[in-house]
């Protein structure tokens, strides 16, 4: 079994909780779906957002999910580069699975299809 990484990203239009929460939900729940996961299958999440996202820590999203209260997530701030896509939220998940590499997919969501072209054409 190897441990694969699967990305995804997605944008909020203000820097509100509620609307943090939701979009994070939104992503977990999508890449949950597109790879067919189980919380006891990943080895670790890595949440980032960009410094305009301040209102609330988006990994305490996935934390208060029913099962995933025990996955290991860390969130850090993204790195503030002009020109820089805003109000975004990156995941790197961290899996344990038998999947070939060519068979993980990556989920990008509303203005973070941006980031990604190639990988949000596969949808």
């Amino acid at each position: 079994m190897a441990v694969r990484g699967i990305r995804g990203a997605t944008t909020v239009p203000r820097n509100d909780p509620k609307e943090i929460n939701s979009a994070v939900r939104e992503l977990i729940f999508a890449i949950v779906q597109e790879n067919e996961l189980n919380p006891e299958d990943i080895a670790a999440i890595t949440i980032t957002s960009t410094p305009d996202l301040n209102a609330s820590f988006p990994a305490a999203a996935i934390r208060t999910l029913p099962q995933w209260e025990l996955v290991p997530i860390i969130g850090a701030v993204e790195l503030d580069v002009p020109g820089g896509l805003p109000r975004c939220i990156r995941l790197l998940i961290l899996v344990n699975t038998d999947r070939p590499l060519s068979e993980i997919q990556h989920v990008y969501l509303h203005g973070a299809a941006a980031l990604r072209p190639d990988l949000s054409a596969k949808k």
